[in-house]
Parts: structure tokens; sequence; C-alpha cells
């Protein structure tokens, strides 16, 4: 399971790797010092479980929180303050831990965080997140005020831009911090494919495919989007979808 730690203080991080590193379950995927650097770590990233200071420079932990496109990662707050307990749970924490953090707390919180996730078949000693969307489920999305409950076999592309991916459905396009890589992750490979580097379509929404330059493909969305299929992944597309 990937983890992001996020605090503001160089020391609490190194001192949280060092006994993480007894848990091999638990992959640090990186670091970030404030709630501004999280959220661009958090968008590249895609990490399964937080690990949150609350109280830091600009931003704290929780309108770091409230800021985030669902679905979000699991978080273990860790903190210097016990104050801020209670409304630590209002966000669903798994755990709050006070600094120094014990080591038999932590492992406590690791072994809550097993039973939530489950085991990975064959890999007993792993966690992992049930992490694939059906295309009936609902998404929550936010942009600014804008707000949709969207069923996931109505997107019908997402476009990345840089940091962000830009998701279509019905009418709508609104843009979300969260990068492609992360939200890739997330579909079903046998609903949504990767059209590119920047694209990826919901297979149902395919209209017609036309053969494009240089063994490419053009594909016609429902709707009037149309997306290249570069010649790598035309060629990936045509294994997958052929008898």
């Amino acid at each position: 399971m990937k983890a992001l730690l996020i605090d503001d203080e160089r020391l609490a991080r190194s001192e949280l790797r060092r006994l993480l590193a007894k848990h091999p379950e638990i992959t640090i995927a990186g670091e970030a010092a404030n709630s501004d650097d999280a959220r661009v770590r958090i968008a590249e990233l895609g990490p399964d479980l937080l690990f949150l200071d609350i109280q830091m420079p600009g931003d704290d932990g929780f309108t770091l929180l409230e800021s985030l496109e669902p679905p979000l990662p699991m978080v273990i707050f860790t903190t210097a303050y016990d104050e801020f307990a209670l409304k630590a749970f209002e966000f669903s924490a798994l755990d709050y831990l006070m600094k120094p953090v014990d080591p038999a707390r932590l492992a406590a919180a690791l072994d809550r965080l097993r039973d939530r996730a489950g085991p990975v078949p064959g890999a007993p000693a792993s966690l992992e997140r049930t992490a694939r969307l059906a295309p009936e489920d609902k998404v929550f999305v936010r942009e600014g005020e804008r707000c949709w409950f969207v069923e996931v076999k109505s997107i019908r592309l997402m476009e990345s831009e840089g940091n962000y991916t830009r998701v279509h459905f019905a009418d709508a396009q609104p843009q979300l911090f969260r990068s492609l890589n992360a939200m890739e992750e997330r579909l079903d490979p046998r609903v949504f494919f990767r059209a590119n580097r920047r694209q990826i379509i919901n297979l149902a929404w395919i209209e017609r495919i036309e053969p494009w330059f240089s063994g490419s493909l053009q594909v016609h969305l429902k709707g009037g989007l149309k997306v290249e299929l570069s010649r790598r992944q035309a060629q990936a597309f045509r294994d997958q979808m052929s008898l």
C-alpha cells in the first residue's frame, strides 16, 4: 500500500519513516511539508494512505482533506495535539496518533487498516484497497462550488491537464485536482482504455473507428468527441478487442 507522509517537521517525517520500516506492507511513496505540496504529491502519486499532520503552515490538515476530490485516500492523523481528535473522526480517520508516535499504537493502527482494506490474494502480509470502480458505481465530483453525483459509466472521456484531469460526462467537463495516472488506477480496464498519454476513453461510448496516420486510429465518441489512439495504443486496442 502506497503511503504519503505529510508533516511540516522533517524530523517527524524521518521518525515515521523509521517506524514504518518495520511494516513492509507499507510503501512510502513520498513526503510533503505543507498542504500545497501535499496536493501536488497526491495528484502525482495517487497514494492509498495519508499520514497527516493537522497544524501546518498555510492550510491545516482538515482544510487539505476538504479540498481533495473523492475518492479520498485513507487517513491516519499524526499530531502533537489531542483537542482535534473528535473532528478527525468526522473525516472517517482510521486512527489519531499522538506525537511522538508510539510503535505499538502505530502497529494497532495498521492492524485496523488491514481489517478495513483486506489482504491481497496470494500475499497475506500485504494491504490493498478495493480500487476498481464498477460502471454502475456513483462518484462525487466537485469543481469549485459545483457538484455532481455521477455514474462511472456516464463518463466518456478523461483528459490530462498537468496535475489535473478534465472529466467529460453529460454536458459537463469539470477539472479535478487529480492526475490521469491516479484516476486510471481506480478504473476497470475492461471499461476504460488508455488511448494515448493524455486521454482515457470509455469503450461503451465508441460510435465508430477510422484508420488514421501511421497506423494510429481515430475514435469517434457518441456526442461528437474525437480521440486519436497512438500507434502503440492502436495495436493494443486491436489486440484487446479482437476475437
